[in-house]
């Protein structure tokens, strides 16, 4: 894919995220890391702290009630955080262009919460998990997509 010079590309999952900025041109990437942050989202056994709750059953016994899915709960947040982010910046005209790099859940996540002007600046998405991987090697993959 060839991103103009000032492009940001947003490369998250529910846990961190990294936000590079295109320093190169439409021909060669020069992708440089303005923010990154990561959460500390423990497993959801280390975030509970009771078993999970009991309701009268229509019949004659009580029925558990599923356990909340903390980590999940707190992925969804984180994306819904980086989308609150991008809506900040987009309405502070801090970058023209978008590029958002997820992997598909967290994707699916982001994506309905996205601002009208977040969307406007959208120019693509790639659904991978890239936020393992060191920078020349995100700007070989958002190069040859």
């Amino acid at each position: 894919m060839k991103l103009s010079h000032g492009t940001w590309v947003m490369v998250l999952d529910g846990e961190k995220y990294l936000l590079l900025r295109n320093r190169g041109d439409a021909d060669i990437l020069d992708l440089r890391v303005v923010e990154h942050e990561e959460i500390d989202n423990p497993p959801t056994h280390d975030q509970g702290t009771e078993q999970p709750g009991r309701k009268a059953d229509a019949g004659l016994g009580r029925s558990a009630v599923e356990q909340t899915d903390w980590h999940a709960l707190e992925k969804a947040n984180f994306a819904g955080d980086v989308a609150d982010r991008l809506k900040n910046w987009a309405l502070k005209n801090r970058f023209k262009e978008l590029l958002v790099c997820a992997d598909p859940r967290t994707l699916g996540t982001i994506r309905p919460k996205y601002h009208s002007e977040v969307s406007r600046r959208l120019i693509g998405e790639i659904d991978k998990d890239l936020t393992s991987l060191p920078v020349d090697e995100i700007e070989r993959i958002v190069g040859a997509a």
